[in-house]
């Protein structure tokens, strides 16, 4: 039988080899390529292009655009909560200043010139709107920090407290309404430092129902009001001052019991882990 030159079967199956493989890489490879291949074992196996392994869900989205890493987006956040410098902070430190700038206004001119009147009230305005965002903004958007922790209590008590002494000063509300509603306040804050070991008193709507009744009494009192307005003003101030006694009543009954909660499951916990 004649045979084939070893030299011409090698020349033939390497052709038709790379022919496979060229096949191959174009995506469609001829029918006669696979045999010829699999009959030579000098050319490397006809397979498809490399692969490239694609980027984690996470870090590239259906388009193949690279994404932030995760731990990346953790860090940034971490940097926004921490910055003092955000829109809620900025409104606290707004109405830290306004409280001299009020009391300023509020005393100018001997205390009961109906102009400087309007600008203490338009500055007493602008804190209470303040008051309303601040909080908002730094639950919505995480922006809670240290700084904003302390200084928006003490820049509520501050501006509710500047009115309440200046008009007593002035003779336009009895000091013993500013006694009890700055008492009240203070008292209060101290003894949700005092229980914050067992929980978190929330703030019930009772106490919003005051805090707002408690801002436009004392913003009433701020204007120089006549005749049935100043007469309405005394009834709001009444209002206010029975919702401050009633809800504070309220905060400490609910501290009494979140203080003997507390103990409790301490306890509990303690007899659990000695047996």
């Amino acid at each position: 039988m004649t045979g084939v030159p070893a030299s011409a079967a090698g020349g033939s199956s390497g052709a038709q080899g790379a022919r496979g493989s060229a096949a191959a890489a174009d995506g469609a490879a001829p029918a006669a390529a696979a045999p010829a291949a699999s009959a030579s074992a000098a050319p490397a196996p006809a397979g498809p292009s490399p692969v490239t392994v694609p980027a984690p869900a996470s870090d590239a989205g259906a388009t193949g655009e690279a994404r932030p890493a995760r731990g990346k987006k953790i860090t940034a956040a971490a940097v926004n909560q921490a910055s003092v410098w955000n829109v809620a902070n900025l409104l606290t430190m707004l109405r830290l200043v306004l409280v001299p700038g009020f009391v300023v206004l509020m005393l100018e001119n001997g205390g009961y010139d109906p102009a400087w009147r309007s600008l203490a009230w338009a500055a007493f305005a602008i804190a209470m709107i303040t008051d309303l965002f601040d909080g908002h903004l730094a639950r919505t958007y995480n922006l809670v920090t240290d700084f904003g922790k302390i200084a928006d209590p003490i820049a509520d008590k501050a501006i509710m407290g500047a009115a309440l002494v200046c008009l007593s000063a002035l003779g336009d509300l009895p000091w013993w309404v500013t006694a009890v509603i700055l008492g009240r306040e203070l008292g209060i804050t101290l003894l949700r430092f005092l229980v914050i070991r067992y929980g978190v008193i929330p703030a019930s709507r009772g106490g919003k129902l005051k805090t707002l009744t408690q801002g436009v009494a004392v913003g009433m009192y701020v204007l120089a009001l006549t005749g049935w307005l100043a007469t309405l003003r005394f009834w709001v101030m009444a209002v206010a001052v029975v919702l401050t006694v009633v809800t504070g009543l309220d905060y400490v009954r609910q501290a009494m019991v979140l203080r003997r909660r507390g103990i409790a499951e301490r306890a509990a916990a303690l007899e659990e882990t000695e047996e």
